[in-house]
């Protein structure tokens, strides 16, 4: 049957598996900082069973979120594991040579990523991504509700350049009013510290659900003042379903990614699914639903029935978001459920 498709053709090559939805932040635009919240994580080795099944359906690139996954007890050996499955697909879609590694990326919030940047490295890490949404203490613990978190963050990015998780990418979710003022300064941090930094769109998957047009602080305005802080240089993406426009300073110094899925939305390229905390598979941020695949295997589904089902799900793709359009509907789950 060759490799997972969507109705539309496109070639699904890259999963997202969120590892829990627990998180030691309570960040501004995601939480709502319940402490009674109810959390899910399912067993380890449950997810790599159906981690499995998507590789062998053609599967090149993992990536592990949360929730925050450096949270999630066994992550190491997760990835361990990972690191020894192998996918069976060119991505033009002809079988290849069996010894092809996944790509295994991690997104996460650095507060405990100093301690364990070596062991991930070690067990077979690849690459990291650090969500960080200011480059000054002050206004990074009003974004996170969390006091004193900043220098961790720093030494867990420090720490993972010096192991080898590179290129590191730090994300800034831009929220007009909240940290809107940190453009430039990021992209002085880019040239410093040699990390690429990737502004994204603030979308409505927030948790009180009080997202507005007005919050989001769009690609156009974004670029304007970076040049005017620097010209920048436009970049070609590394693949076509990259999600991010692409620039450097005119210099050469420092990687600036802009993130616009509300302005100019990527869908077109899309290669993502989901596959959530409690074992759902979601096919779109903005899905009105998502599909049992842990009820699958709970119900004892052979591989070829979770690849069968896997396939069926595929199928129902969805072709792009609608964020901005009349009748547009947030998604049946915030974003710390769906997973980043």
């Amino acid at each position: 049957m060759g490799r997972l498709r969507d109705k539309f053709g496109r070639a699904i090559t890259d999963l997202r598996v969120s590892v829990t939805d627990r998180c030691n932040y309570k960040c501004v635009y995601c939480r709502t900082g319940n402490e009674g919240a109810q959390y899910s994580e399912l067993a380890i080795e449950d997810y790599l069973r159906m981690v499995r099944r998507f590789v062998a359906l053609g599967i090149e690139k993992i990536r592990l979120t949360g929730g925050e996954p450096l949270l999630r007890h066994g992550l190491v050996e997760m990835v361990s594991e990972l690191a020894k499955m192998r996918t069976p697909y060119l991505s033009d879609g002809a079988h290849k040579d069996s010894s092809h590694p996944l790509d295994i990326a991690l997104t996460t919030n650095g507060h405990l990523l100093e301690g364990l940047a070596r062991p991930l490295k070690d067990a077979g890490l690849n690459r990291i991504t650090v969500s960080m949404d200011a480059v000054d203490s002050e206004t990074f613990a009003a974004i996170t509700r969390v006091p004193r978190s900043f220098d961790r963050v720093m030494a867990g990015i420090r720490q993972a350049k010096v192991v080898g998780l590179a290129p590191i990418k730090v994300n800034c979710v831009l929220l007009r009013g909240f940290n809107d003022n940190q453009i430039e300064q990021f992209a002085e941090f880019s040239r410093r510290e040699d990390v690429i930094v990737r502004f994204i769109e603030f979308m409505p998957l927030e948790e009180d659900r009080t997202w507005k047009p007005e919050t989001v602080v769009p690609m156009n305005e974004v670029v304007g003042r970076l040049n005017a802080y620097r010209p920048l240089v436009e970049l070609a993406p590394n693949a076509a379903s990259e999600t991010a426009k692409r620039f450097t300073f005119d210099d050469g110094l420092g990687e600036i990614g802009i993130i616009a899925p509300v302005s100019r939305p990527f869908c077109g390229h899309c290669s993502r699914v989901r596959l959530t905390s409690d074992g759902k598979i979601r096919t779109c941020l903005f899905s009105q639903s998502d599909h049992d695949l842990y009820g699958e295997m709970l119900r004892g589904g052979t591989d070829e029935e979770l690849d069968a089902y896997i396939r069926k799900v595929v199928m129902r793709k969805e072709e792009r978001h609608h964020i901005g359009e009349p009748g547009f509907e947030k998604p049946s789950r915030n974003m710390v459920h769906i997973g980043g």
